[in-house]
């Protein structure tokens, strides 16, 4: 099916920032503000339209961190792992807890009649298919994610559990076990670790995204504000929003949208560079991940350009289609009634783990709380500034229960039949035929050791590599256009040169981390911006109540 909007959409008025008036009835928010009274809007060799303050300060500090962590690559490199280690061994308590308290809130809404409300007026309709809106959301908000940790994952977590718990001098865990593990268990070992994989990719990530999307698709569509993280907070802070207050919030949103994105772009580059390796013979390398990741910017550049109908749209086309081919192929010669079977084990094997998993306190398990699920969780909330606003924009027509059922259910599933499939294949290859290739190549490689045991595996591996670089490409024009209407001010109709800038810095800040100190300097800035922007969430999920309560149903 084509991914177009209906063509019957009635012509609609817009508000100076480019987001559709209400349709029908909603209840409008009364304001001085204009949209844009902030905005430096003049030609300095580009057309610009931009927020001064917000773009700025974060562009300015995003660029000085560049030059300091290229500058100072060896002691940069020290400041990030400490960092990363520091904030997910102190703070996990806190990361977990809220993310239980948003998956709570998304329960309580869908049941409540809250529910009813329609995102953009009573009599709004769609902007976009089914088919168009699943495609879009599921691409932008964790294709990176699912072809790097796939396997890994699934594998490493049984793998942790089949081997058990380990002491080390003092006593303390020094084992990756989630929970006790289940030590000379396969049959446990593969529940408890296809649960704690699930657990990462399921609900409460989905839930973090959907707070966000129902929050800011609410007060621009029903409430008539800007599509900007600082409109949430209207019912809480009143006019000051947009004043200091706000400007602090919308900065916050582009620094853990732009680190965790870039934390996505540089796991991207280190998979596509290892397959490229293993399919062409190619250097691996900060040379090659540098060279890729500036090819695949100038792509991004291309689409950022083209815009979400002509560019994003296309591409997640592509990228569905395409993942939905290797996944059925992996099914179909996979452990086929295994995987089918699984599907539906798994999941109940993740509700009878899930509480202990949740639970935020008393855990003994500290290297599994700490270093997976406290980096996710953070990981997660730094991209939720980026999902959310994306998924708002195209969300417009949907009632509340629809929206939060259809961005939490149906991702969801997806991720548990894509780990289901791959990570169930690796662990199978290693108990039905002993082989341990997979599990003893390294992370990026790990996908393509096991596509290598299947029929076609050069074919398969190319369309692997094809994968993680289209949806590279989504991320980083997807995350340009988010940017770039946060430092406009709330508008999304702003000149292209400004998405240009953002998306050439997205692939400069990669590369900048990448040589800083590689995948932990990725991870700990995602943690780092990731920490602020949970107080921010936080605090929205009282304004979302509060805004919805004032709309019809």
């Amino acid at each position: 099916m084509a991914i177009q909007p209906p063509k019957d959409l009635p012509s609609e008025p817009t508000n100076d920032d480019g987001i559709p008036a209400p349709t029908g009835e909603a209840n409008l928010i009364d304001t001085d503000y204009v949209v844009g009274q902030d905005n430096f809007s003049g030609q300095i060799t580009l057309s610009l339209d931009i927020h001064s303050k917000v773009f700025l300060i974060s562009g300015g500090s995003i660029l000085l961190f560049v030059l300091l962590t290229l500058a100072l690559q060896e002691q940069a490199s020290e400041v990030f792992t400490g960092l990363r280690g520091w904030l997910t061994s102190n703070l996990a308590w806190f990361f977990i807890s809220a993310a239980n308290i948003f998956v709570l809130l998304c329960l309580a809404l869908v049941i409540s009649p809250l529910g009813k409300v329609r995102i953009g007026g009573r009599e709004a309709v769609p902007d976009y298919t089914y088919m168009g809106w699943f495609a879009m959301l599921f691409a932008a908000g964790m294709g990176i994610g699912l072809m790097f940790y796939g396997v890994a994952e699934p594998l490493g977590h049984f793998n942790a559990a089949f081997e058990g718990v380990t002491l080390g001098a003092s006593g303390e865990r020094t084992d990756w076990a989630p929970l006790g593990g289940a030590e000379g268990d396969a049959r446990e070992a593969f529940r408890l670790g296809m649960a704690a994989t699930i657990f990462h990719w399921g609900l409460h990530p989905w839930a973090i995204y959907a707070i966000v999307a129902l929050s800011l698709a609410i007060f621009a569509y029903n409430k008539g504000l800007p599509l900007s993280v600082r409109s949430i907070f209207y019912p809480l802070l009143g006019e000051r929003v947009w004043g200091w207050p706000g400007h602090v919030i919308d900065i916050l949103a582009v620094f853990a949208t732009m680190f965790g994105l870039v934390t996505s772009l540089g796991l991207g580059a280190q998979q596509a560079g290892a397959g490229m390796n293993l399919l062409f013979g190619i250097p691996t390398g900060n040379l090659t991940m540098v060279l890729l990741i500036i090819a695949i910017t100038a792509v991004a550049l291309w689409s950022v350009v083209s815009g979400v109908d002509k560019g994003v749209q296309q591409l997640s086309k592509i990228n569905i289609g395409l993942a939905f081919l290797l996944l059925l192929f992996v099914i179909i010669c996979g452990p086929t009634l295994g995987i089918l079977k699984g599907f539906f084990s798994n999941l109940g094997s993740y509700a009878s783990y899930l509480p202990a998993l949740a639970n935020p306190i008393g855990r003994e398990d500290a290297n599994f709380s700490q270093g997976w699920t406290a980096f996710y969780w953070a990981w997660w909330i730094s991209w939720s500034p980026f999902v959310g606003m994306f998924i708002a924009r195209i969300s417009r027509g949907r009632t509340v229960r629809e929206f939060l059922i259809a961005v939490t259910l149906v991702p969801s599933l997806v991720s548990v039949l894509w780990m289901t499939a791959f990570g169930g294949t690796a662990i199978d290859q290693l108990l039905s035929d002993n082989f341990t290739g997979v599990r003893d190549a390294a992370l990026e490689l790990q996908l393509f050791t096991m596509l290598g045991q299947l029929p076609l595996s050069a074919i398969t591996s190319f369309i692997g590599v094809v994968l993680v670089i289209m949806f590279f490409i989504t991320s980083s024009d997807s995350g340009s256009l988010v940017i770039d209407a946060i430092t406009a001010g709330g508008k999304i109709n702003a000149p292209v040169g400004q998405r240009v800038f953002w998306a050439i810095l997205e692939g400069v800040l990669a590369i900048a981390l990448l040589l800083g100190g590689g995948l932990v300097a990725l991870q700990a800035m995602a943690v780092s911006t990731g920490l602020p922007f949970t107080l921010v969430l936080l605090a929205g999920c009282v304004a979302i109540i509060k805004g919805l309560m004032s709309e019809p149903r």
